[in-house]
């Protein structure tokens, strides 16, 4: 029996600037039935405020603060079980930078214990300078999330796994990655809802992130085809969902 659902956004809820057909009715069925949920989200950038306000612009209400984990609060709560109070130097915008905050972290550019990176706007060859000498230096080499790309309006930007790309081959070092597809984020996920994993299901339209990051969490899956996965595409991976959908509309977690 499905008693939490952890929900992928881009692809499933929205894309772009304009929600997915069956999303509001989809999220409405959540909120009647009393169904514990989180979306999920590898965006680094923005807080969980933000995405709430995100989704109310979208036409999608009755969502709280509570209903998202992003990787920057996973990075945030991993790192926490790791040390208490530690330092970072943070490559990244507001969003990583509160989630360290709450947890009782502090920045700092000399000899932090972390050198987290996330998606950075601004990000200049000072802070790459900075962030190989601290990791040279024996601070610890954490990323967000690994996304390359972030696809935008009129094409594509670059996103965290780009910079983590530049400090690695500068360092020799490889970074430990919070986000999806690690299934430790699932994990976080369902530990912040109070379900276990094999009582929860995971929704997106990613084989190679959402799909095999639930799987290797002991979820449940549902692979929706609203966002880059093809029933073509699907069937190239050695693995499989438990179910699949045209849209996140016709799921009914009650039912599953």
């Amino acid at each position: 029996m499905i008693q939490g659902v952890i929900c992928d956004m881009d692809g499933v809820i929205y894309r772009g600037k304009k929600v997915i057909p069956g999303a509001l009715d989809f999220v409405q069925r959540l909120l009647t039935a009393k169904t514990p949920f989180l979306f999920l989200t590898n965006n680094a950038e923005q807080t969980s405020l933000d995405l709430k306000l995100k989704l109310e612009g979208l036409g999608i209400h009755g969502i709280h603060e509570d209903n998202f984990i992003t990787a920057a609060m996973a990075t945030a709560m991993f790192l926490k079980a790791q040390k208490e109070h530690a330092t970072v130097y943070v490559v990244g915008g507001g969003g990583i930078i509160s989630e360290l905050y709450k947890v009782g972290f502090s920045l700092s550019e000399t000899n932090p214990d972390y050198v987290v990176v996330a998606k950075s706007t601004s990000f200049n060859f000072e802070q790459l300078k900075k962030a190989v000498r601290l990791i040279d230096g024996g601070a610890k080499f954490i990323g967000t999330n690994p996304d390359m790309i972030d696809p935008v309006e009129g094409g594509n930007e670059p996103a965290a796994g780009t910079f983590l790309a530049a400090i690695s081959a500068a360092t020799g070092k490889k970074p430990y990655i919070v986000g999806k597809p690690n299934a430790l984020m699932m994990t976080l996920a369902t530990r912040k809802l109070g379900v276990h994993p094999d009582n929860a299901l995971m929704i997106g339209d990613r084989m190679d992130t959402d799909i095999v990051g639930g799987m290797e969490a002991g979820m449940r899956t549902a692979l929706v085809l609203s966002g880059v996965t093809t029933p073509e595409i699907m069937t190239h991976f050695p693995y499989k969902p438990d179910h699949v959908f045209d849209h996140v509309g016709l799921i009914d977690p009650t039912t599953l």
